[in-house]
């Protein structure tokens, strides 16, 4: 048999180009070919050849939020960016980092803690296991993918996103040109909304190969003030007294296993030992009876990013306990993901949008577990594997129904009003089963998808990067 020209196209591109084995499968769907480039050169020639031979391409980084997004409509290539390992430069004095895409974070954390640094994304690496202790998919994440994803924890309250913490960028774009923006020095703002741009665009807009980040200074001393609430307006109560204090707080966290269960709050203080000790006391006394400090995180923190596999009680074997369950963000047995669902909104109508997902929650028979950072404006809602499929597409049509009415809108009554209606909260379906992905879509109403149609019209023309993996097919 004669030897597969595109193929051999490829390959003289990036010498590690492959026939693609089940591994490379994207969400179920099955590519040609796999490579891993490890040069930026090799990368863009790679994407050249792609670009030849009308080959549609996904890229792949440690493959830990693979299965976030809508499945690829079309996979012919996929492009593996481990290869591209090199942490470049590291600027201590100017608390800068650049770092090529398939550097893990857990590996760039450790490479800056020796300067006493760190990229201020979570989870840490100190995050719990899965149950059957092997090691969270987390830990392979990638910068590339994380800056893909826009993937955050409970440290944006304090540090912000991926997309606030990347300086400059450099991408490959469908056609295999090289284009970079930004630069190395943290006031230099000259093509920052690119690096924005390609913040969480889910690889459809090109293939980021490296990144330039600010960085933040390791804590000398951490803390947590925890409380149990009796329900979520409660909870709302401790939240806003802890991001409102002048206790600077670095994340303000919750967690609830199941409707009718104590909201249970977090918070974590940052600094010098003394200075911590001292605020993480005036918090306790802030919240009330009940308040504890305590050095470490409770079990549950950073749910669903390092979560306990945690999915309410939807009669699935051990789920709504702690410690139960698996891997990251998976709800249910280990090796099984569950349906998990991000709901965007104002901080201020938490009890609000508790309640909305109650409500949506109870009408399809369903009882998520619900938590995260609150004080942010973003928690999430998470089923078990062996939730009914149908149930699910109820909860999240009335969820989004209901947000569209203004159900969690907690706009003062003095408020202006918007010259066109505002996006009050969303819902989002970041990962789930074969059987809700049938019936749902995963992004819900996009306000902005004119706008977002446009920009991959001018990045990608022919609509090879990643097809059909972000919002409205884009």
């Amino acid at each position: 048999m004669a030897a597969d020209p595109v193929l051999g196209a490829l390959a003289a591109a990036c010498p590690a180009a492959r026939p693609a084995g089940p591994g490379d499968a994207v969400d179920g769907v099955m590519p040609r070919f796999a490579a891993s480039p490890a040069t930026v050169a090799e990368a863009g020639a790679l994407l050249a050849a792609a670009a030849a031979a009308d080959l549609a391409v996904v890229a792949r980084g440690g493959g830990s939020k693979l299965g976030w997004g809508a499945p690829p409509r079309r996979c012919d290539l996929v492009v593996d960016t481990t290869a591209l390992d090199q942490v470049v430069e590291h600027a201590a004095g100017d608390l800068v980092a650049r770092v090529q895409a398939g550097v893990s974070v857990a590996r760039l954390g450790e490479v800056l803690a020796g300067a006493g640094q760190q990229l201020a994304l979570d989870p840490p690496p100190s995050a719990p296991s899965g149950a059957d202790g092997a090691a969270p998919d987390w830990l392979g994440a990638t910068v590339g993918g994380t800056l893909a994803t826009g993937a955050a924890g409970p440290r944006r309250l304090r540090y912000g996103t991926p997309r606030d913490l990347v300086i400059g960028i450099t991408v490959v774009r469908a056609d295999g040109t090289v284009a970079k923006s930004g630069g190395k020095v943290v006031k230099n703002v000259a093509g920052y909304d690119l690096g924005r741009l390609f913040t969480g665009s889910f690889g459809t807009l090109g293939l980021i190969v490296e990144a330039v980040f600010r960085l933040h200074p390791l804590p000398a001393s951490t803390a947590f003030v925890t409380a149990d609430c009796p329900g979520p307006d409660e909870a709302y109560r401790a939240v806003a007294a802890a991001a409102g204090s002048g206790l600077a707080p670095s994340a303000v966290e919750i967690d609830r296993v199941a409707h009718g269960a104590p909201v249970r709050v977090a918070v974590l203080l940052e600094g010098d030992p003394e200075g911590t000790a001292e605020r993480a006391g005036l918090l306790c006394s802030l919240l009330g009876d009940g308040a504890a400090a305590r050095p470490s995180p409770p079990a549950w923190w950073g749910w669903p990013a390092t979560g306990d596999g945690r999915a309410g009680a939807n009669g699935q074997p051990g789920v709504g306990a702690p410690g139960a369950g698996s891997a990251p963000g998976r709800a249910g047995e280990p090796g099984q993901a569950g349906t998990l669902i991000r709901i965007a909104f104002w901080a201020a109508g938490l009890p609000r949008v508790v309640r909305v997902i109650d409500a949506a929650a109870r009408a399809a028979g369903l009882d998520p577990a619900v938590g995260g950072s609150a004080a942010a404006g973003v928690i999430y809602a998470g089923t078990g594997p062996g939730a009914d499929p149908a149930a699910v597409a109820a909860f999240v049509a009335g969820l989004r129904a209901a947000l569209a009415r203004g159900d969690a809108d907690a706009r003062p009554a003095t408020a202006p009003a918007p010259d066109s209606p505002p996006v009050l909260a969303s819902a989002v379906v970041v990962h789930a089963p074969p059987g809700v992905r049938d019936l749902v879509d995963p992004w819900g109403p996009v306000p902005s998808l004119p706008l977002m149609r446009a920009v991959k019209d001018q990045f990608d023309p022919g609509h090879r990067m990643a097809p059909g993996r972000f919002a409205g097919g884009i």
